[in-house]
This record gives structure tokens, C-alpha cells and sequence, in this order.
């Protein structure tokens, strides 16, 4: 697969191995749990390290970003959340069917406290790019499509 056709399929919202998932990185963090059967009795290697995981709370969590300027970024910028350095990007590209350039990125809480989708929402991000700060919205889904219906053929 060719690295522009990885680049778009991120951003509609599928991760990709050594961008987004690295192997220090847990499904329940890049936002994969439902490939885990958690729900059910289905062992598999991992499972209690993964239960123990979410009960505890994540500590760190994959977030989309958009930012309004058309701005070339290309991954290990820095994310600001309040002011405060809480991650750098993964990788970054420009989204041209939301019109906005479009990156993804581990945060954690510089207090030490889990990541929740509550943090995500409640924070104001900044990405920083060579000394430029830009204000940028962050995404629990794709930005793309949220509701995952285009994969289903619904426009």
C-alpha cells in the first residue's frame, strides 16, 4: 500500500502500523477496543493486562487535530493542551475533503491523571509547529466521517 493511500485512509479514521501504532501502544489507547471482544469470555494473550487497563483508566489516548490554516505538518509537533505540552503529533497531513490540514497524536494529562474523552473535549489545544503556534480543534472520531456511514456507501 502506497503511503499517500495509508495517508487517506487515517484520516477517515483506520490506524496505521508504525504511524499511529507503535508496539508500546495498547489497542485501548489508539482506539481499538472493539477489535479486543473484551465484551464476551473469548480469551485471548493480553486480555488482563488490557481489563486491568480500562479499569484503571488510559493514561495516554490517540486524538485527531484540525487546524483552519492550510499549514504543511508532517508529525512530531509539539500539542499543547491549556498551554501545557502534552504530546507530539504521530503524523500530519492536509485533508483535502475537510479542507484542513488533519493530524493525529498521543496526549496524556501533565498532572498524571487519565486522558478521558471528558479531558479531550474540555481542553483547548495548540499544535506548534517551528515556533508558531496554531489553534487547533481536537477529534475522538474522524473528522471525516464520524458516523462511519461512507464506508457503507451512504453520502
Amino acid at each position: 500500500m502506497s503511503e499517500v493511500r495509508a495517508m487517506r485512509l487515517s484520516f477517515v479514521g483506520y490506524r496505521h502500523w508504525h504511524a499511529d501504532l507503535h508496539p508500546d501502544d495498547s489497542p485501548l489507547q489508539a482506539g481499538l477496543a472493539f477489535t479486543c471482544k473484551l465484551k464476551g469470555n473469548t480469551p485471548f494473550l493480553g486480555r488482563e493486562a488490557l481489563e486491568a487497563q480500562k479499569a484503571q483508566g488510559l493514561r495516554r489516548r490517540l486524538v485527531c487535530f484540525t487546524i483552519d490554516e492550510k499549514v504543511p505538518m508532517f508529525g512530531l509537533e509539539a500539542i499543547f493542551r491549556n498551554g501545557k505540552p502534552v504530546g507530539h503529533l504521530r503524523r500530519a497531513d492536509f485533508g483535502f475533503a475537510i479542507d484542513k490540514t488533519i493530524s493525529y497524536g498521543y496526549i496524556r494529562d501533565p498532572e498524571g491523571g487519565t486522558v478521558s474523552p471528558d479531558f479531550v473535549r474540555s481542553g483547548e489545544f495548540t499544535l506548534e509547529r517551528m515556533g508558531i503556534v496554531y489553534a487547533a480543534k481536537a477529534h475522538l472520531k474522524s473528522p471525516f466521517d464520524p458516523d462511519n456511514k461512507r464506508v457503507k456507501g451512504i453520502y
